[in-house]
């Protein structure tokens, strides 16, 4: 199957009562005059930032020192186009990655599936781009997964059992089982089953295939590139269940960075060569090789319809 954005599914239909998007507002700091559901860029020049280092930060799904070099090339290239200084900055929490950007200390971010949409709404994040496949197909899959002999052969064999998550602002790691389980299977955390959290997926990966953890929901993009490491390998894991597939880690910039800055970081992704660099052999893993465009509006419908179905609130305080 394709990996692409997909329309929203029965499941998610179900756990919403037929909604069509989830609700959906910035925090009152910002605007969207535009109506595209992103912070606008501030009309008064006064209150833009350009930065003689701009501070970059991958996503926390896995130990942030194993993509400080991965990154490393790349940021090389942005400082480049950009006439700047580039940092990497090892954010090791999505609270944390989230907050920076709020307070101005992180310009420049790839934020997590479900980490997106409190970005944009807290943070004043603008996503425009997303790792693509060469044929333009993007996107994973949520896994619940177990071990070899654990007892657990379907997701009904979870209730009454234990599931680990990553944390709650993760899409595959907490808001979409959430929500399937509950649509799916009328399975609800403290009612159904004991849910625990690990804080990232590779915890949960490992904590599974070592057998400490009975179940866990994860992304399975994450997996496939520990298999490509020989972090763990395929007799370790089974999965029970595979979703429909998501949309993966957004790309973008902090609101009020000068408009002509934002530009030149939107010509660093889109114009980067993949060819033989460190981020290709990592992500090549996933079959991605390239930046694409995108639209928080459109691409990530059916992660705010999610988060409706889960009562999300996005409290920015």
């Amino acid at each position: 199957m394709k990996k692409q954005t997909m329309a929203l599914t029965a499941l998610a239909a179900a756990a919403i009562a037929g909604a069509a998007n989830a609700e959906f507002a910035l925090d009152d700091r910002y605007t969207d005059s535009d109506g595209d559901l992103i912070a606008d860029v501030p009309e008064d020049a006064s209150e833009w930032v350009d930065p003689s280092t701009l501070v970059f930060a991958y996503t926390p799904v896995e130990d942030p020192a194993v993509y400080a070099e991965v990154w490393d090339g790349f940021l090389d290239h942005m400082a480049e186009v950009t006439g700047k200084n580039v940092q990497f900055f090892p954010v090791q929490s999505n609270a944390a990655q989230i907050e920076a950007m709020r307070a101005g200390r992180l310009h420049v971010a790839g934020f997590n599936t479900g980490s997106n949409p409190i970005a944009v709404a807290c943070a004043g994040f603008r996503p425009f781009a997303m790792m693509a496949a060469e044929d333009g197909s993007f996107g994973y899959e949520m896994e619940i997964i177990t071990y070899p002999g654990s007892g657990i052969e379907s997701v009904e064999d979870i209730r009454g059992q234990e599931l680990t998550f990553t944390a709650e602002t993760s899409n595959s790691g907490f808001k979409a089982p959430s929500a399937i389980l509950k649509a799916e299977f009328d399975m609800e955390a403290g009612e159904d089953f004991e849910a625990s959290f690990s804080g990232a997926h590779d915890n949960s990966i490992l904590g599974v295939a070592n057998q400490d953890y009975l179940a866990a929901s994860v992304a399975n993009s994450v997996k496939g590139r520990m298999l490509d490491r020989d972090v763990i390998s395929d007799d370790q894991i089974e999965v029970v269940y595979q979703s429909q597939t998501f949309p993966t880690t957004g790309y973008g910039v902090a609101h009020n960075l000068t408009p002509a800055l934002q530009e030149k970081i939107q010509e660093a992704f889109f114009g980067f060569d993949w060819e033989g660099t460190a981020l290709a052999e990592e992500f090549g893993r996933n079959g991605e090789d390239q930046f694409i465009p995108i639209t928080f509006q459109d691409d990530w419908a059916v992660i705010r319809t999610i988060d409706e179905a889960n009562g999300v609130a996005y409290d920015c305080e």
